[in-house]
């Protein structure tokens, strides 16, 4: 906390208290569980795996607009130059900082209560899924992500929002937490829904 978040309670996911538990001060109530930033970082190796795939797409792009502008157009228009430019900047954008702010904003955590996920570049989302919601725990290692000797873990609960995706954990990691979700959902009774 900062100096300035001095005095202010964290907010919590549990609701207000009633009766005389909701007179009580701020150091008397339970605070529950914080929303807060997840604890941990995705592998480091993702910085390499988002920059070598956002590389591949730029060159497979910029190759059939290079083609289009050099062959197609009789003539090079002003405005299929700037076009062009933009598409550069973009590509560039997209295989030299979107990785790095990408590695930046993901986090995630797993408790014994629930999924804590962080993602996004320019916009950021953030997910939290009761494990008594849980119903499936996979993991995805494309071939890419195997030569980076990465995993994605795929929670789908019970949610109108969707599965809760783990990008970009070392494999390693992501076969542990697998089976920590796997064990700590099958004490949960219950059918998740």
């Amino acid at each position: 906390m900062t100096s300035g978040d001095a005095g202010q309670r964290p907010q919590t996911l549990d609701p207000p208290p009633a009766g005389p538990a909701a007179s009580a001060g701020p150091a008397e109530r339970p605070v529950g569980m914080a929303l807060r930033d997840p604890a941990h970082r995705v592998s480091r190796r993702a910085v390499g795996y988002w920059t070598f795939s956002a590389l591949i797409w730029a060159v497979i792009e910029l190759t059939v607009l290079g083609v289009v502008y050099y062959l197609v157009l009789p003539e090079k228009y002003w405005w299929a130059t700037a076009v062009l430019v933009v598409l550069v900047v973009l590509a560039l954008v997209d295989v030299a900082v979107k990785p790095r702010v990408r590695y930046a904003v993901h986090r995630w955590e797993v408790t014994q209560t629930a999924v804590f996920t962080r993602s996004g570049w320019l916009s950021r989302e953030q997910r939290i899924a009761p494990l008594s919601r849980v119903q499936t725990v996979d993991s995805q290692r494309g071939a890419l992500q195997r030569a980076f000797k990465l995993a994605s873990i795929t929670v789908t609960t019970a949610s109108a929002a969707g599965p809760i995706t783990i990008d970009c954990l070392d494999s390693d990691v992501a076969d542990r937490v697998v089976a920590e979700l796997t064990e700590i959902t099958g004490r949960i009774e219950g059918d998740a829904t």
